[in-house]
């Protein structure tokens, strides 16, 4: 499913409004059963999602700080998640397989920075509170909306780097080398 993540992010919407509704109706204090089941799913998630990720898909787990990739690398499946920090994935120098690569991003705050060189498809899909998007000269700003910016070559392209954002403020650049 092509937009998973804005259809998460819309059930949790919807979870939460239908929480604080109930929360009013029968004179329930919200904000103290709110923390503690958030950090109880939380907790189910961490421990079920890496069994939900495809078997070909890395999985990187960063709470602070920056993941950045430059030089010769091998580009992969991959699914990132951060609390706060930025990711740098300079592909210049990288070898890129045939067909569509899949990068996920996930977390509360962060930036994503994209390098590729001529003659890769660019697809970038940005769901965010607050989203920033500048994708090879194409820009988009949303605030509860999901961005999807595509290269004009991506159909086309032998190479692909699909690359999800889900942050609850995000800000993603891809550019050419």
């Amino acid at each position: 499913m092509r937009n998973q993540g804005q259809v998460i992010f819309g059930i949790l919407i919807i979870l939460i409004g239908l929480t604080f509704l109930l929360g009013n109706l029968f004179d329930v204090n919200v904000g103290a059963l709110c923390f503690p089941v958030g950090l109880i799913l939380v907790g189910v998630w961490l421990l079920l999602r890496p069994w939900l990720v495809g078997p070909d898909t890395a999985l990187r787990l960063r709470v602070f700080g920056p993941i950045r990739r430059s030089g010769a690398w091998q580009v992969a499946d991959e699914e990132i998640w951060l609390l706060i920090g930025d990711v740098r994935l300079d592909m210049s120098q990288a070898e890129i397989p045939p067909g569509e690569t899949h990068i996920r991003v996930s977390g509360f705050v962060g930036d994503v920075r994209l390098v590729v060189p001529e003659g890769v498809g660019v697809s970038v899909s940005s769901m965010a509170f607050v989203s920033d998007a500048r994708v090879l000269g194409q820009r988009r700003d949303g605030l509860l909306l999901p961005v999807r910016l595509t290269s004009d070559d991506y159909e086309t392209a032998e190479r692909k780097v699909h690359l999800e954002t889900m942050f609850f403020v995000g800000d993603v650049r891809a550019k050419r080398a």
